[in-house]
């Protein structure tokens, strides 16, 4: 089963459920203000595509939190993504054991098969 995780109000997760409900794949949304990721499933994610993958450093979220310069172990940026699931970068889809992170619309059609 493919799922794609982020939140509602964002254009990149708007236009990836379009484009994956243009071509009628079968999908759940999993909105990660409504539904945090558990520091499992996180971990689980960590280890496949790194925290670099992961965390979104020109967000929102990563300016408010003025993070921007500051040295952080991995462990402390491990501990703030939990917290602040909306720095994860967007879309991140998972299908099966296989992680893409990011909108690229080949690589989704690559995802796909």
């Amino acid at each position: 089963m493919l799922t794609v995780y982020g939140i509602k109000n964002c254009n990149k997760i708007r236009d990836t459920l379009k484009w994956f409900d243009e071509r009628e794949a079968d999908y759940q949304f999993v909105d990660l203000k409504k539904q945090p990721m558990s520091r499992e499933e996180l971990f689980e994610l960590v280890s496949k595509v790194g925290l670099d993958v992961l965390v979104n450093r020109r967000g929102m979220k990563w300016r408010q939190l003025g993070l921007a310069g500051k040295e952080i172990s991995d462990e402390e940026l491990f501990d703030l993504l939990h917290e602040h699931q909306t720095m994860i970068t967007r879309p991140l889809i998972t299908k099966d054991e296989a992680v893409m992170v990011g909108y690229d619309e080949n690589s989704f059609e690559r995802f796909l098969d």
